[in-house]
Order: C-alpha cells, then structure tokens, then sequence
C-alpha cells in the first residue's frame, strides 16, 4: 500500500511579581520561615538589580523588555506587518504521537507518520525541504526573529556546500535541527526494501558524520512512502516521520485541511527555494508565512520541542 501526502513570558512574568510581592509580604511581617531548600547568598554578593526575588525579578522583565524590541525592530528590518508572536513553554512531557488516519500500514510498531501534533498550545512548527537554496539571508532573518525551524535534508543538493547547514545547525542559540530527507529525493515506493534503506539509512549516515548527531525524525520525498519505508527508517534509528497540514510559498498558502486554515500543533512544510523556482526568495516565503501565522494568532514554535 503507498501512502502519500497530496504560558507566554507577559504571563510569566506577572506570576514572578505576584511571587515577588507576597516573597516581600511575608519577609516584613516575619510569619513565613526562610526557604531552607535555597541556599544563602556569599558575603557580599546579591542579585543584579536588588536582593532575593525583587531583583530576579527586574532582571527578568528587564531581559523580556530588551527582547521583545529586539524582535519588534527585527520585525520592521525584515518587512513583516507584526513581530512574531512568542512562544509559550514546551510541554513538561511531550505529548503522544500517533500515526494520522488515513495514514497507517499493516505493521506494528513502526515509526508514527503524522501531520498535526497533539497540543491545545497556539503552535505551530516550521519546517523546510532539501536545501537546494542556501540563501545566506534566511540565516540572518530567523536569527533576527528568532524563529524556529527544522530542516529536512537531501543529499545531493546539500553536499555542494555542507558548510552552509553547518552554519544554520549554529544558527540560533537553541539550534536549528537538521533531519533526514533521503540521499537522492526518490519516490521511495517504487523502490525494493534494500534500495530504500540505502535511501534513508545513508543519509543518517551523512547528517551523522558531518554534523555529530543521527536524526531521530524522517520525511519521505514527496510525503510518499509504503512499510517497507517505515521498516528501513526505524532499522537506522528513525523515530518518527512528520509530514504536514499546509506548505508555505512566496505568492501563497496551500492547504491539506478542508477549512484551509491552521490548527494547534499544525506541521508548516516549505522548501529551500529561490527566484529561479517560485516568484521571490527565502526571506520573502519566510515574511509571508509569518503574516499569516501571526495574523491568526499563532507562534511558531520548535518541532523537536514536542516530538
């Protein structure tokens, strides 16, 4: 069978004043016993800013004010209509994934395919395809923005310039995560079990040697696959395969839902592109995609984070 794809910090910080002020409260009044669990500060030493919570307090809002212009000047730098909105806390336990509807095989165990992650979260993730453009301002737009995003790798469009990958993997101070793609982009179902495994398993291979890590997620080329695909890609360490709910061009949105619009946990797929193959460049997708996401109220946050 073939199967294929046709609390914010501004809460946050209100929590740490209340803190702040019953912490200040109860010191005065002297009915509350010190925390016996935090050890005393050195002689001499104190919080930047002020003593105990007060000053981790300022320190922290001082460090959100700082950020959020960061980003509101990034915002106008790079053309968007509002800065991005800010992601909440991942989950303490990353929710269950399982395989979409529609989308399963006949055997057990293997990894889930799926194109939404569980979460009431206002999230979604980014995602780009191949790396065929290594467009050196897509590198210093979402630094600038700091937006997340996972990037899904093709061989043979990527071993011109494994240095470009290397840079974006460093990219942000959280990383950016590289992920398999296969070596050849394939239509994989019409490939024997051992041609397939060359096709994914190589390219764990590739991601490994060249940037220290075997990548836990897999997409098959053109959301195609069968369970000969999903047995190879779980032989070489695979633990799951995000395809996507709507991909994101320069002019345009496409939509796999039939309400057209995007949903908590929604899976953003798009592709490293330019002017020779769609109608703009990476920044100009990346600007359009964020108008709509931020638009309707969405952050986008990081896939690795919730799978």
């Amino acid at each position: 069978m073939v199967i294929g794809a046709p609390p914010s910090r501004r809460t946050l910080g209100a929590a740490l004043l209340a803190a702040a002020l019953a912490t200040t409260a109860t010191a005065c009044s002297g009915a509350a016993e010190p925390d016996r669990g935090a050890p005393a500060p050195a002689a001499g030493q104190q919080a930047r800013g002020g003593q105990g919570a007060s000053g981790a307090l300022n320190d922290y809002l001082d460090r959100v004010r700082k950020e959020r212009t960061a980003r509101v000047l990034a915002a106008k730098k790079w053309g968007l209509a509002r800065p991005p909105l800010e992601a909440p806390a991942p989950p303490a336990v990353k929710p269950k994934i399982t395989t979409r509807k529609g989308f399963e095989t006949d055997g057990e165990g293997l990894p889930p395919v799926f194109t939404t992650v569980p979460t009431q979260q206002k999230v979604v993730f980014l995602t780009i395809d191949d790396g065929a453009e290594k467009d050196p301002d897509l590198l210093r737009m979402m630094n600038d923005l700091r937006i997340p995003y996972s990037a899904f790798l093709s061989d043979y469009v990527v071993k011109d310039d494994y240095g470009y990958f290397a840079r974006m993997q460093k990219s942000q101070k959280s990383g950016v995560s590289l992920h398999n793609h296969t070596l050849n982009h394939r239509y994989l179902p019409g490939l024997s079990y051992k041609q397939q495994k060359r096709e994914i398993c190589g390219m764990q291979d590739v991601i490994e040697k060249r940037y220290g890590k075997r990548p836990p997620l897999f997409r098959p080329p053109y959301g195609n696959y069968n369970e000969d695909t999903l047995r190879a890609a779980k032989s070489c360490g695979v633990k799951a395969v995000p395809l996507w709910a709507s991909e994101a061009f320069p002019d345009r949105m496409e939509w796999r839902e039939w309400d057209r619009d995007l949903h908590p946990g929604d899976i953003v797929l798009t592709h490293f592109r330019g002017k020779a193959d769609w109608k703009g460049t990476m920044p100009d997708m990346i600007r359009r995609v964020m108008n709509v996401i931020t638009a309707k109220g969405y952050a986008v946050a990081k896939l690795e984070d919730y799978v």
